[in-house]
């Protein structure tokens, strides 16, 4: 028991019944697919619902008992574990609720509880009040269903076209509900229900709530009480009733009683139609193929009890409550006699048929025709269904088609009581008491029925016969020749009926008769036959002449009449100024007449309103002249009623263009308006006086409102400019103020007997303005004064009507605060929920208020910029700065809260919803006003409340649907549907706007986010969770998530694309935004799982509307990829993982599956895992899927072919009606292009245009449907690219931002090698379309970027460099895959794209780099290994892939190379580089040279070069303290780094010097504009980015340096040709070269700069180098020689400093200048400044051995002095330090090179210890302690805190790659140590042979010895020229003495001790064993050592 005592928090009584209707509703009405199967679940579980309807749960003591101790012991709530306590006040409001409605205390208690959880969606009610509409919608919705389950059966009347599977179901279910007694229990409840019984059992309970609530609760009781009858009525039109069944409808409708005004209450009327239908016979005739099987089930003929019951229930004389109904229900029981009479099956019956006669008089005793009329027509609800006019119309056919004898009866009585009614007139006698007017009602009924038809049935076409109109074979001509069909019997009869009964018409039955007809007039076709009928009624014209007058009812007659009317009214139209309109002329019209009058009118309008041959026909007619008539009628005194049909028929005659053109001028000539002011005139005439004093004195205004229906037909055809023209200002002015200043201000305040009148006249004059304003386009023209001549006078012009009405919209006018204050009346009309007299045109005229704002805040920017423009003298405001005035009525700045207003009445006004959308939204556009309206929104709670309730009411909307554009709105239901899907899709426009826009702004407000407080602290929670409000998110949210649970996906996708695609756009952009952002992923990902809930439904695919399906997926991928990218950088890896998993897994996901579709899935799949063998295929990833959905072709619209309009000037117009749209594509604006395209045409003259019209209107045709494609092909690419975005983001996020860890490398490898072969699969194909390839590119070049990084660290690792199949996780086949589509896309992009390339170079480049080697630790021990196992060594993964990419490449030809080659010479900078980078990278694997044949051969190189000279201007406006750009620099790198590697080549070279490479490079200025380094100091770039002027220098200079090295290098051969080309640039470029050689400052950059510089200047500044320049002559010779010596100079004192004076103190001041990286900024100055030792030592070496061969020979560098340079004990110092402007002309010492012989060979042992130890750390890398790895990350980490982040795999290989450099740094430093050891000991040794062996030293006096002199000229000529002549400068070299010999020998033989010759030979042992020269040392250590043992001489 317990168990069933549990609470179902959805309320056994309206959520169960709720999910049945929606069931019901989806298989019968929606017929969703796979529905039936829920449907009869459903209908099995509420059976007992349906057969107990409304039955309630009754109450009992153990249930009260329950409730009541559910506060202190809990109570069981299904679905919750445990019990949960309730307070007393919620048990207390249970018993309330259950008394009230006298239902279960559980039920009732449910109830209560599902209405707290609902409360959210019905803002401002309590629980209780929410319980009560949950109670009756539950009722709602047992009704509804039920109805619905009928209607879907298969009967006689109707077919819902539904499956036979489901019709068998419904039908067996209803046919088990009907034995039950199903009728009786409808009948029961609806005399039962009872609204106002209801409500006062609700109101003593306050079960009532506000105004809104109440309406709510009784439309549920009404429209359940409704949805019963119309179960029976369903019922009945589909199968009879049964015997008992039919007698209790009749025993019901006995008690009916009729409304206040004599009609039906709809349920009554279901009722009744339900009783005519279960009489009614008619179908029998129909003859349709199921007739037999109907006949048998109609218990009419087969069951003579049933008969006889119902004819003896009729026609017993009780008489009913409603004797007019009974009269209804007899009469289609004589007509069902009648017919059956007619039948085999009747013969059984004859006793009853015989009695049809007597029940029709018994129907016609009881007024049965004005009952129909009055009770029947009356009813509101009665033309808002078809099958009652159906069934009206048969019953009014059947009686004048079966009974034609009881019709004559009426007439002949009719003709009678016309008789008798004359001659009483005539004896002035009391009219006889007898009269009966049954033929009148029958005629009134006839006339009232047809002219309403809602449907567009023109069943009234029935009354007219074809045969009378052969003569006009247009409208129903023979059919293919075939003569027209006999018409059936019964229009034969009906048609007959019609022109009888106008023959000889009584005069009491004229207005009937006339009243008829307009009904049966009403309809296209029938409008052509009553035409046709009045017309040949008439008496042809001689007839006429000899005074036989034809019929009254016919268009000779009646004109004839009016003309007569008018030439005796118009006799006695006396002068203007007469009173004569106080005082009506004695021969008037009298009541009669005027009726006659008005009905022929109305049927006039009727005729020609629908026909239009009858409009022209009759307006052209010569003699009548109807338009002529009825204006002089008009002028006439004649009452206004009669006067207000008259503008009403000439409005009708208006809505042709041809004769409202010739109205206006006939208006105007007529001055019912007086536009023209007599002079001398008193008084206005006109009507003008008429409203004035004759309307609003009787306080009816049937004119006012002909008049605005007339100017409104009028303005809609033809507007014309030159009104009135002559007599007064041309123009529609004078109406215009007319219409404003009468009729529109001062409405409010007039009188009105009928309070509906009031909103009338507001509507009709509003509709006028709209018109005028909707056609208005503002021009230029409007704003120039313009002048007219006026009877010689100047008078400024009237500007047209649009204008005039945006200056008052643009002004605080009265016109435009009368709007506002009709806006704020009507919303507080529509506040009270209660019905008034005129609300519908209260409604419509609030509705065109609306209108009128948004088209002025539409048209009002073009407005104000040609206002601006012309500079003209009017003053206009913004409209959306009006709109925030102050309203005089509340005293508050409301108005736009007033408009907002409108959307919480969406429900009932749809259309004033959608208006106030989207006047909000274009107020949205303007920032400032934002913030103040979310101050005036939030400023008052309730307001509030009720605004934000609107906004979600019209988002939550159900009944919207996404419609076609041009969707047919014929039917008003879907219409309104598209109407509020409209309004929602503004709503998500408005807010996608705000949120662009600074805080605080609307959309945050109605999002739901703080407005008050910082938008971040904002904390989201579901609707009613802590008292937060249901907001726009929620409702957003809660459209995208319907239908996520299921397999199909969300609905909202597949059922309105737009809307869909409207409300991902916002929650992206909410997390996008950096302050919604953290609120709104975290309710998302919490409360919803919104993201993983959808990402698993993708793709989307809506053939359909492919567009909106693509932009969908592009907004749930952006924010999918924010989401991935937060989640990571939070560490909340679950939540990551899930998203990867899901995006990239290929393995299928057990997908959660939803009630009733878990199967078979589940159950094999643990079969087979339990069986071991996996049966479980692999999926697509999801994200190749979403690739999948983008199609890339994309079908472009063919040329326009034009026979008319030149091609090149429509592309034109077409380019000059393109704007930018919302979402930013560039479309053409249709409409304009139209109204430019018809104004061409109709501009054309002459009668050729006229004839050729017809033709160009189908060519401007055919040219709009292509714009309009262009357009759809634009939208469809930009949907494609923004989704082919948004996929590349969400790539390149799951790659970049999620933590590596979570892909495995060689899953990561595969995914990144699908992603890349599925995108170029596509780019490929032929239909790509280009414009989607940039996007294609981008991600390819990610991908690779992603590919070539994992595989490197996936070697790092040390992973499978061993392993065959490739040397990572991807094979080598997929690699070469991947490279041939990239070469193919790369060559698929042909001429163009060269941009798109630059990202395929890059990912050429990142490819290349996977086969690149890793450095690798020189160990120093490879050269020990011979050349042949070098040569044999087995070849490694690196060089196979190497050779076999380049194998794949060259498989490309001359193709490849030409792309590559002419993107690399010219074009965009950027692809510039990369092709640059490529060719250089392909140069250095391509071991056999034939792209470098290539560049060569094809002149590429030769432009290369020569583009050098053209880069020298850029790079000198490079060195401007400001630079323009840095691209030049860059470009000009490329080129160098390419010339590099080609010159790297021996072949290579010769080709660069054969191209004149130095030629190029010796003109080039950049290299002489050396910058002064301190004067930039200042304008130090502070990013850091931009280098120092002097650095982009070095930038410039440093590659051509480099260049000339490698090529000295490469050109062995033709060497001396190389160096003295290089040598020549040095010489053109001397000055600069010699400042830098001085350089003061030593910083690293200049120390680069010196070792390159030295080490070219070692390599050709020599003697040698001028010989081969050929004949120079000698002066120029003599210039060279000076350059030579003085380099040689410079650089001899360079190694003064460098090696001697300045070492430590460089030393220092690096490690002083940056700290942070000060070990690395150590290792490069130690290896610059080695390098330029050992070049200056070079260079000594190369001079001394060029100079001679023999020592004795030689030229000397070094002064025979053994001192030392100042040590680090500060001990003696060297002049160079002391004297710093001597150091350069000074000879350095001896002494210097033995110093840097010592340093070396210390050096060289500090290094080797180093590099040993590296080397031992390598080897262990796994057993370093963590805190020396930090030490090795720390260089390569940027930013402080840097290595803590990074995880400890990559820790260990950042340490890795840091000790691999410092190993391979120390092995360069002891190679350039041991050169530098080696050159010094040689030139020691050369420069002691000389001194020691061969100097002759000279004393003073013997000066003219011949060895001093020779000593002096070898001094002078060869190395230090010039230096003599300085005579005394400093110490005389010339003088080497005895003296000085001897203190060089023992200073020499000090310095190279003992110990430094240990060191030397040791340095051979450790070093030079390994490289080539052996004993090299040894062998100059001993000469030295011998050399200095000598004994003196």
């Amino acid at each position: 028991m317990a168990a069933q005592m549990a609470v179902n928090s959805g309320a056994s009584l309206w959520g169960p019944l709720k999910e049945l209707w929606e069931t019901v509703d989806g298989a019968v009405l929606r017929r969703q697919p796979e529905s039936v199967h829920l449907l009869d679940l459903q209908l099995k579980k509420h059976k007992p619902h349906f057969l107990s309807l409304y039955k309630n749960p009754p109450k009992s003591a153990e249930q009260r008992e329950k409730v009541r101790k559910a506060s202190t012991e809990g109570i069981a709530i299904q679905g919750q574990q445990g019990s949960r306590l309730l307070p007393e006040q919620l048990l207390s409001e249970a018993f309330i609720l259950s008394d009230l409605f006298d239902i279960g205390e559980l039920a009732a208690l449910e109830l209560l509880l599902a209405g707290e959880q609902q409360q959210p969606h019905f803002p401002g009610l309590t629980r209780g009040l929410v319980a009560v509409l949950l109670y009756w919608d539950g009722k709602l919705c047992v009704a509804n269903s039920l109805r619905t389950l009928i209607q879907s059966r298969h009967g006689k009347t109707f077919t819902l076209d539904l499956s036979g599977e489901l019709v068998a179901l419904t039908t067996r279910f209803t046919d088990e509900l009907m034995i039950q007694g199903l009728t009786k229990r409808i009948l029961t409840l609806v005399s039962e229900i009872n609204v106002t019984r209801e409500f006062e059992r609700l109101q003593k309970e306050r079960g009532l709530g506000n105004e809104k609530h109440r309406k709510e609760v009784s439309d549920l009781i009404k429209e359940s009480r409704q949805a019963l009858a119309d179960s029976l009525f369903s019922w009945t039109c589909q199968s009879p009733l049964s015997k008992d069944d039919t007698l209790a409808l009749i025993g019901h409708l006995e008690t009916v009683t009729a409304q206040a005004d004599g009609s039906l209450d709809s349920v009554s009327l279901a009722l009744v139609m339900a009783l005519l239908y279960c009489l009614d016979v008619s179908f029998v005739e129909q003859g349709t193929e199921d007739r037999e099987d109907l006949i048998q089930t109609l218990p009419l003929l087969t069951e003579k009890q049933y008969v006889a019951a119902i004819h003896s229930r009729l026609m017993d004389g009780q008489p009913w409550k409603l004797s007019g109904l009974q009269a209804v229900c007899r009469l289609a029981w004589a007509l069902s006699l009648r017919v059956l009479s007619q039948l085999p099956q009747g013969c059984a019956l004859v006793e009853f048929t015989e009695a049809d006669e007597a029940v029709a008089d018994q129907a016609l005793l009881g007024d049965v025709f004005l009952f129909m009329k009055e009770g029947i027509l009356g009813c509101e609800s009665f033309a808002q269904e078809e099958f009652y006019i159906r069934r009206l119309h048969s019953l009014i056919t059947d009686f004048l088609a079966l009974m034609p004898m009881k019709v004559k009866q009426l007439r002949n009585r009719a003709d009678e009581d016309a008789r008798l009614v004359h001659m009483s007139l005539q004896m002035d006698s009391e009219l006889p008491s007898s009269l009966r007017k049954d033929l009148d009602h029958l005629m009134v009924l006839i006339g009232e029925f047809y002219s309403k038809d809602s449907f567009g049935l023109e069943l009234g076409l029935e009354f007219w016969c074809h045969t009378e109109s052969l003569q006009h074979t247009s409208l129903h001509g023979s059919y293919l020749g075939m003569a027209l069909q006999r018409p059936p019997h019964k229009q034969v009869v009906l048609s007959k009926f019609v022109r009888q009964m106008g023959d000889l018409l009584p005069s009491t039955l004229y207005v009937s008769y006339l009243r008829m007809l307009k009904g049966l007039a009403n309809g296209p076709q029938c409008a052509h036959y009553s035409f046709s009928l009045l017309k040949t009624n008439g008496a042809t014209h001689s007839d006429n002449i000899q005074g036989v007058s034809g019929s009254p009812v016919s268009w000779e007659h009646f004109f004839h009449s009016l003309m007569l009317y008018h030439e005796n009214l118009r006799r006695d139209f006396p002068n203007p100024d007469a009173s004569q309109y106080r005082h009506p002329s004695l021969r008037g019209i009298t009541q009669r007449e005027l009726e006659g009058l008005t009905s022929f009118l109305q049927l006039l309008t009727t005729i020609i309103t629908w026909s239009e041959n009858a409009r022209l026909a009759l307006c052209e007619h010569p003699q009548w002249t109807p338009v002529v008539v009825m204006l002089g009628l008009l002028q006439c005194s004649v009452p206004p009623v009669l006067k207000a049909e008259l503008l009403r028929c000439l409005a009708a005659f208006g809505k042709s263009p041809e004769v409202a053109a010739s109205l206006w001028q006939s208006l105007e000539y007529t001055q019912i308006l007086q536009t023209v002011r007599a002079p001398g005139q008193r008084q206005a005439a006109g009507i003008e006086v008429e409203l004035n004093e004759i309307e609003s004195s009787s306080e009816e205004y049937p004119l006012t409102r002909g008049f605005c229906h007339l100017i409104s037909t009028l303005v809609e055809s033809s507007l014309p400019v030159n009104l009135g023209a002559g007599l007064r200002v041309p123009g529609f002015q004078p109406y215009l103020d007319f219409l404003r200043d009468s009729v529109f201000l001062p409405f409010p305040t007039r009188a009105y007997r009928h309070p509906a009148e009031k909103w009338e006249v507001a509507d009709g004059v509003l509709e006028v303005f709209h018109k005028l304003l909707r056609e208005y386009e503002p021009q230029p023209s409007d704003f120039v004064q313009e002048v007219v001549e006026l009877q010689g006078e100047q008078v400024t012009a009237h500007k047209p009507p649009g204008h005039s009405i945006m200056f008052h919209l643009l002004n605080d006018s009265p016109m435009l605060a009368l709007c506002l204050s009709l806006l704020e009346e009507g919303v507080r009309q529509l506040d009270t929920y209660a019905p008034f007299p005129g609300k519908k045109h209260l409604e419509s005229a609030v509705l065109r208020c609306l209108c009128l704002l948004d088209l002025a805040l539409q048209k009002e920017v073009v407005f104000m910029d040609l206002l601006r423009e012309s500079q003209a003298s009017m003053l206009v405001s913004p409209l959306e700065q009006l709109l925030q005035g102050v309203s005089p009525q509340t005293r508050r700045a409301d108005h736009i809260v007033n408009i907002a207003r409108y959307l919480y009445h969406s429900s009932s006004n749809p259309e004033a919803a959608f208006q106030s959308a989207k006047i909000l939204r274009r107020i949205a556009n303007y920032p400032n006003i934002q913030t103040r309206l979310v101050g005036d929104f939030t400023h008052d709670q309730s307001v509030s409340e009720k605004l934000m309730a609107g906004f979600v009411e019209c988002l939550d909307s159900e009944e919207a649907e996404e419609g076609t554009e041009n969707g047919d709105d014929s039917d008003s239901q879907n219409k309104v549907a598209r109407i509020r899907h409209e309004t929602q899709i503004h709503m998500l426009n408005l807010l996608i706007t705000s949120l662009d826009l600074k805080t605080p702004n609307l959309a945050l407000y109605l999002l739901g986010y703080e407005v008050k407080k910082p938008v971040s602290s904002t904390n989201l929670q579901d609707p009613g969770v802590l008292g937060c409000p249901r907001s726009c998110l929620h409702a957003i949210l809660s459209l995208l998530q319907r239908g996520t649970e299921k397999r199909s996906g969300p609905v909202l996708t597949q059922q309105a694309p737009h809307l869909a695609e409207l409300c991902y756009q916002v929650i992206y952009q909410l997390c996008a935004c950096p302050d919604t952002s953290g609120p709104t992923m975290r309710y998302l990902r919490t409360s919803q799982d919104f993201l993983f809930s959808h990402l698993q439904h993708l793709p989307f695919i809506l053939p359909s509307n492919q567009i909106a399906a693509l932009s969908q997926m592009s907004w749930l991928m952006k924010t999918a990829a924010i989401e991935l990218r937060v989640t990571s950088l939070n560490r909340q890896r679950s939540h990551t993982q899930r998203l990867v998993s899901l995006l990239l897994d290929d393995q299928p996901h057990t997908q959660h599956t939803a009630d009733g579709e878990s199967g078979m899935e589940e159950e094999t799949r643990s079969v087979s895992g339990f069986l071991h063998f996996d049966t479980v295929s692999k999926v697509r990833r999801k994200l190749l899927s979403v690739l999948d959905a983008i199609d890339f072709s994309q079908d472009m619209p063919e040329l326009l072919q034009l026979d008319f309009f030149e091609r090149t000037q429509i592309e034109q117009v077409i380019s000059n009606c393109e704007h930018i749209n919302e979402q930013g594509h560039t479309v053409c604006n249709v409409k304009l292009l139209h109204r430019v395209l018809v104004a061409e045409v109709n501009a054309l003259q002459g009668m050729a245009a006229i004839g050729q019209r017809p033709l160009l209107m189908e060519e401007v045709n055919s040219i709009l449907q292509q714009v309009v494609e262009r357009n759809r092909v634009r939208q469809s690419l930009s949907a494609k690219r923004h989704a082919l975005r948004s996929w590349r983001s969400l790539v390149e996020t799951l790659l970049t931002a999620c933590p590596a860890d979570l892909i495995p490398a060689d899953d990561r490898q595969l995914i990144i090698r699908d992603l890349l072969l599925d995108l170029h699969e596509k780019v490929l194909s032929e239909e790509a379309a280009g414009e989607l390839m940039p996007i294609v590119a981008g991600a390819v070049f990610t991908l690779t970027a992603h590919l070539s990084q994992s595989v490197l660290s996936e070697q790092q690792q040390g992973a499978g460099l061993e392993a065959s199949s490739g040397f990572a996780s991807i094979a080598n086949s997929a690699l070469h895959l991947i490279l041939r589509k990239l070469l193919d896309f790369i060559l698929s992009t042909g001429g163009g794209y060269q941009r798109l390339r630059a990202h395929l170079y890059g990912s050429l480049l990142y490819y290349l780099q996977i086969a690149q080697k890793p450095e690798e630790p020189d160990t120093l021990q490879t050269a020990g290994k011979a050349m042949w196992e070098r040569l044999t060594a087995p070849e490694d993964g690196f060089s196979k892939l190497q050779r076999e990419n380049l194998a794949i490449i060259e498989s490309y030809g001359k193709a490849l190379m030409e792309v590559v080659c002419r993107d690399a010479c010219d074009g965009h900078e950027i692809s510039r580089m990369l092709a640059l980078a490529v060719l250089d990278r392909i140069l250095s694997i391509d071991r056999q040279n034939q792209w470098l044949v290539y560049v060569c051969n094809s002149g590429y190189l030769r432009s290369l070069v020569e583009s050098l000279r053209q880069d020298d201007a850029a790079l000198q406006s490079l060195l401007a303290p400001q630079p323009p750009l840095l691209k030049p620099l860059y470009i000009y790198e490329s080129k160098m780094a390419l010339l590099t590697r080609v010159a790297k080549t021996g072949q290579g070279a010769v080709e660069l010097l054969r191209c004149g490479l130095v030629a190029q490079l010796i003109e080039c200025q950049v290299f002489d504009m050396v910058p002064d380094s301190d004067a930039h100091r200042v304008m130090r770039d502070p990013s850091g980015f931009i280098p120092s002027p002097m650095d982009r220098y070095r930038q410039i200079l440093l590659p051509t340096l480099r260049l000339f090295q490698v090529i000295l290098t490469s050109t062995t051969m033709n060497h001396q040709q190389g160096a003295a080309q290089v040598l020549q640039w040095l010489i053109v470029h001397a000055d600069t070269i010699q400042s830098l050689l001085r350089c003061q400052e030593l910083s690293m950059g200049a120390l680069q700069e010196l070792s390159l510089l030295t080490g070219i200047i070692s390599k050709t500044a020599l003697p040698g180098a001028l010989e081969t320049g050929g004949e120079v002559n000698s002066a120029v010779l003599m210039e060279f020689q000076g350059h030579i010596n003085r380099f040689q100079r410079l650089c001899l004192t360079l190694l003064g400093r460098l090696a001697g004076s300045e070492r430590e103190r460089l030393l220092k001041q690096a490690e002083v200048a940056a700290p942070g990286d000060s070990a690395e900024r150590r290792e490069e100055m130690e290896v610059a400044m080695q390098q330029v030792c050992a070049n200056i030592m070079e260079y000594c070496q190369t001079l001394l051995l060029q100079s001679s061969a023999q020592a004795q020979f030689s030229i000397c560098l070094f002064s025979p002095s053994g001192s030392e340079p100042a040590g680090r004990d500060g001990g003696r110092t060297d002049l160079s330090s002391t004297l710093p402007s001597m150091a350069y002309s000074r000879v350095p010492s001896l002494g210097l090179v033995l110093y840097l012989l010592k340093n070396s060979t210390a050096d060289f042992f500090r290094f080797h210890q180093s590099h040993r130890q590296s080397l031992g750390k390598l080897q262990t890398l796994d057993q370093l302690p963590p805190d020396e790895l930090k030490e090795l990350c720390q260089g390569l980490v940027l930013g402080p805190g840097g290595v803590e982040k990074i995880s400890s795999v990559q820790r260990s290989l950042l340490a890795k790659r840091r000790l691999v450099q410092l190993i391979n740094n120390r092995a360069k430093l002891l190679s350039l140590c041991s050169y530098v050891i080696e050159t010094c000991l040689f030139v020691l040794w050369r420069h002691l042979e000389y001194y020691l062996l061969h100097c002759t030293p000279t004393d003073p006096k013997d000066a003219l010895m011949p060895g001093a002199s020779l000593y002096r000229s070898r001094l002078t000529d060869d190395s230090f020229g010039g230096l003599q002549a300085s005579g005394g400068r400093g110490i005389s070299l010339s003088r080497v003495s005895r003296q000085d010999l001897d203190l060089l020998k023992s200073d020499m033989a000090a310095g190279f001790g003992e110990a430094l010759q240990r060191k030397l030979l040791e340095v051979e042992g450790l070093y030079s064993q390994v490289r080539s020269r052996y004993t090299f040392i040894q062998a100059l250590v001993r000469r030295i050592r011998g050399l200095l043992r000598q004994p003196k001489s």
